[in-house]
């Protein structure tokens, strides 16, 4: 979500006459897109906001200081108390706001005005806005906005909202503005996406607008993220059915103790995630699961611990997104007072780690001697004769480039590459012809 609000951040600067440049040496304009859902984020944010003071304007800028913006999620929570925490920081912005800042920064630009707007506006989706897409064949497409699940943890309602979802008429026209401007692949984008539609309709309807987008022609669709007590045998049924949606899903369970499920409040039991699963890879027996998992959440014993290790072998989960628990003000769970010792979370977390890579080495290797359609998104970041792509269970695959080809001539198309080498988080094979 934050790429998507920084792509139209891109778009509205471009508009006013901005120039990209890639470094904060050479800004005029600095602008960070933020999330508060864990501390680590939040630290690395004000540490590079307070570093910012001490880098000069560039030479020949019509600015004495350079103009620094704050928006999304630590915008919309702290407003105000940016600005007087950081001097230097002239524009706060929220999250239903970002179509003010064009605005703001004019004013800014002619009577360095320093200003804050973290109002929530009736268009909580800007989809109006410019945007400057980070790639031609990709596209993110926000289908709803906000949470209605208050997890005992999360922030994410109190920042973003409740939930709000766009008609699926105006969600399925931008998919098919997409698709007829050569875009290959879409990422539907919510907080719950199983529960789209809900606040409008009266019931979910995302099974549906899976259907309609795949109707456009789009080649490739994706969608992030789902949460486990909405997620409806339709979707599911969707994975075998729909010729463009691809065979990988983001299920987050979080922890594999029901006792610890409860206290985050998350609504779903082991048992009930593991019946999904068990339908999931009937329908579709090439699925990738990853999965978001926390540790060392308050009042979390060995017993619940060795719970959520189980709960990984079990599935055999191709990537898991590990995280240590990050208390957040204004949350119940930040109230919380059964903390563990440090020492104790981070030797968990290790022995997680060590076992989600042993699980996604071993989904890997099931590839080793096919052959993987792979959209090609570059080359590798060690060897730019090495292309750079994601096959349909969102592996990331390396090939060698051809020589008769230039990689420009490859990025957005898909290519069938035979997989000759299976890593921990990657493929590497040979682009195949003919």
């Amino acid at each position: 979500m934050n790429k998507h609000d920084a792509e139209r951040v891109s778009g509205m600067l471009e508009a006013l006459g901005a120039v990209h440049v890639p470094t904060l040496e050479e800004a005029d304009i600095a602008v960070f897109m933020t999330c508060c859902v864990r501390e680590a984020a939040e630290v690395r944010l004000f540490g590079q906001i307070a570093s910012c003071k001490n880098v000069p304007v560039r030479t020949g800028s019509p600015l004495a200081q350079r103009i620094i913006a704050i928006g999304g999620c630590i915008g919309e929570r702290d407003g105000d108390e940016l600005l007087t925490r950081f001097p230097h920081v002239s524009v706060v912005f929220g999250t239903h706001s970002l179509a003010s800042l064009p605005g703001m920064l004019k004013r800014c630009l002619s009577d360095r005005v320093r200003q804050s707007d973290t109002s929530d506006t009736a268009d909580a989706f800007s989809t109006d806005l410019p945007t400057k897409r980070e790639h031609a064949w990709a596209a993110w497409l926000p289908i709803m906005t906000g949470c209605d699940n208050f997890c005992s943890y999360c922030i994410v309602p109190y920042v973003r909202g409740r939930e709000r979802s766009r008609t699926i008429e105006d969600v399925v026209t931008e998919a098919q503005r997409y698709v007829d401007a050569g875009v290959k692949e879409i990422t539907l984008l919510g907080q719950n996406v199983n529960s789209f539609g809900r606040d409008r309709y009266g019931a979910p309807r995302f099974a549906e607008l899976l259907q309609r987008i795949d109707a456009t022609g789009i080649e490739r669709l994706r969608f992030v993220t789902s949460h486990p007590k909405d997620l409806s045998d339709e979707v599911i049924a969707a994975f075998a059915d729909l010729r463009s949606l691809m065979p990988a899903l983001h299920l987050p369970f979080q922890s594999g103790s029901d006792r610890i499920l409860q206290a985050m409040n998350r609504s779903y039991t082991r048992a009930h995630y593991l019946s999904l699963i068990a339908k999931l890879k009937q329908a579709c027996p090439s699925l990738a699961l990853s999965t978001d998992i926390i540790v060392g959440f308050p009042g979390e014993t060995e017993e619940d611990f060795g719970a959520t290790c189980e709960m990984v072998c079990q599935v055999g989960f191709s990537q898991a997104f590990t995280f240590i628990y990050s208390p957040r003000s204004g949350t119940p769970a930040a109230q919380m007072r059964d903390t563990l010792p440090r020492e104790i979370v981070q030797e968990r977390f290790d022995r997680l780690v060590a076992l989600v890579q042993e699980e996604a080495y071993r989904f890997n290797r099931a590839a080793q001697g096919r052959t993987l359609a792979v959209l090609v998104e570059g080359v590798s970041k060690r060897d730019a004769r090495v292309l750079a792509g994601k096959s349909p269970q969102n592996q990331t695959v390396h090939a060698a480039l051809p020589d008769d080809l230039d990689i420009e001539q490859l990025i957005g198309t898909i290519v069938p590459v035979r997989i000759d080498e299976t890593k921990t988080w990657y493929l590497s094979g040979e682009v195949m012809r003919g």
